[in-house]
């Protein structure tokens, strides 16, 4: 058997330089999908990694050229260790992390100032060294060029007089994505930054509280001068905060933890704290999944796909941590500002929603079951029928039987046919719409005592003659409205009404 060797020929494929281009990729960096909130916590997670205590957001709105300016009291950089932070894409996202690391792909510093700003300059102080360099859009459109300007003299740099000993100032100027309005119109543009810092606190507040929290905190955050305060949104302060034990689910690239917690009924809280939780757009859009990575939020509030979003379950929240070693499993993104589960874990925490819906509906029932309680002597009547709930008067009511027994006979029905005409004029719909939109804003009418006397009495008289004592009189019908916040005038005029049959 003849055996034919064949030859390997190895050609060598030609190259092509395609280097990007400076002026295009640069201003395409700017174009992530970053808010003013999201850029600045991208650049205070860099604080974080940097071990820094203290960051605080500094803003000069009212000059001809505003700025605003991010310092931190971190490790600070070299020069050369600077001129590194610089380079667009200076880490590999697929580089194993410290733990504490809230980077990713060596873009958020740039990607996220250029957002915001035509001008980033970085001011580091490590040893005693001070170093500085500054991208400039507008002269990388010029000279097509990656190149930074390392800057020798700091004079005329603003915010440069809060340099710390050891520490990084992020410096953004030429502000035309936070001016857009109001260019040429000093006050009004200040206005116009002023008021998108104000929308960004509350952001920081929740992304970073747990750094924020107990009384060492790991991070204080200050907006010019003034100390933030962390916004926790399970309020795991609050006694009548329901939570479940943690559970822990052990993957390959590490360990999901989650956590439940039902928050309190808004009767039980203040009414600052329950809107300060809820936030501009309201409990019913802030339940759901808050998926942290490193302790950093990064998603608040969404169900993911997993439940809707429902009156019954807004006080529903599930807080659950990643580390980030899962950053590629979870699809994290440059910002940091969404995530999508991974298959294993959307099946654990569909079984842990169903759980915790069912707790949050009870919270919000339990007032609800008691209005339906014969015992109760309710004053409406729930009834479920062909798989709808009717509300409707329950005319048997003493209070209603006891008052149409005074009236002169020829006058009940009539009344009894009022009581119904009322029931079935009940607005549902625009009940519905109320509830869906703050159902803690949605309340009875308070009517005075004075005004409830005349039905009290006739449904005190009537469940007299039934033999019902005193003291039982007064626990049934000061368990429903509208005699649950009588409980004093109604005690008060049973006694009246037994004195009288006594004498």
């Amino acid at each position: 058997m003849i055996q034919l060797a064949e030859k390997m020929v190895v050609v060598e494929k030609r190259q092509a330089d395609a280097t990007p281009h400076a002026a295009s990729l640069i201003e395409g960096m700017r174009d992530f999908g970053y808010t003013l909130e999201t850029a600045m916590a991208d650049i205070i997670d860099n604080s974080v990694t940097a071990g820094a205590a203290n960051v605080e957001i500094l803003a000069e709105t009212t000059t001809d050229e505003p700025w605003i300016a991010i310092v931190d009291d971190g490790s600070g950089m070299t020069e050369t260790e600077l001129v590194e932070a610089m380079r667009p894409g200076s880490r590999n996202p697929l580089e194993e992390r410290e733990g504490h690391d809230l980077g990713r792909f060596g873009l958020g510093l740039k990607s996220a100032s250029f957002s915001q700003c035509r001008q980033l300059t970085v001011i580091s102080s490590k040893d005693g060294i001070v170093s500085a360099a500054t991208w400039d859009l507008d002269k990388v459109a010029a000279t097509n060029v990656w190149k930074v300007d390392l800057e020798d003299d700091l004079a005329d740099i603003p915010g440069t007089s809060d340099i710390p000993g050891t520490g990084t100032i992020v410096l953004w100027r030429k502000l035309d994505r936070l001016s857009t309005n109001y260019r040429h119109d000093t006050a009004k543009r200040a206005g116009e930054i002023n008021k998108a810092l104000s929308g960004a606190e509350r952001h920081l507040r929740l992304c970073f509280h747990r750094f924020m929290e107990g009384s060492k905190p790991k991070l204080r955050l200050k907006l010019n001068r003034r100390i933030l305060s962390p916004i926790d949104p399970f309020a795991t302060d609050h006694k009548a905060t329901q939570r479940d034990p943690e559970e822990v689910l052990r993957l390959a690239q590490g360990e999901v933890v989650t956590q439940c917690f039902t928050l309190p009924h808004h009767k039980m809280m203040t009414k600052s704290a329950w809107e300060e939780l809820g936030g501009p757009e309201g409990h019913l859009r802030t339940q759901g999944f808050y998926i942290y990575r490193e302790k950093r939020l990064i998603i608040a509030g969404n169900w993911l796909g997993l439940a809707r979003q429902t009156e019954l379950t807004k006080l529903s929240r599930v807080r659950v941590d990643i580390p980030n070693t899962m950053d590629a499993d979870w699809k994290i993104d440059v910002k940091k500002a969404s995530a999508q589960m991974p298959p294993v874990v959307r099946e654990r925490l569909r079984k842990i929603v169903e759980r915790l819906q069912g707790t949050s509906k009870r919270t919000y029932q339990r007032r609800g079951r008691k209005l339906v309680a014969d015992e109760n002597l309710p004053l409406w009547n729930r009834v479920l029928k062909d798989g709808k709930i009717i509300y409707s008067p329950n005319t048997e009511h003493p209070s209603i039987t006891g008052f149409a027994q005074i009236l002169p006979e020829e006058f009940r029905n009539s009344f009894r046919a009022c009581i119904s005409l009322l029931g079935s004029g009940l607005p549902v719909a625009a009940l519905h719409a109320d509830m869906l939109g703050s159902a803690e804003n949605v309340e009875t009418d308070e009517s005075e005592f004075q005004d409830l006397a005349d039905m009290a009495e006739a449904a005190i008289k009537e469940l007299r003659k039934i033999g019902m004592s005193g003291p039982d009189v007064v626990r049934t019908l000061c368990s429903t409205e509208p005699f649950l916040n009588h409980k004093v005038s109604i005690a008060r005029l049973v006694e009246e009404i037994l004195q009288g049959d006594i004498s």
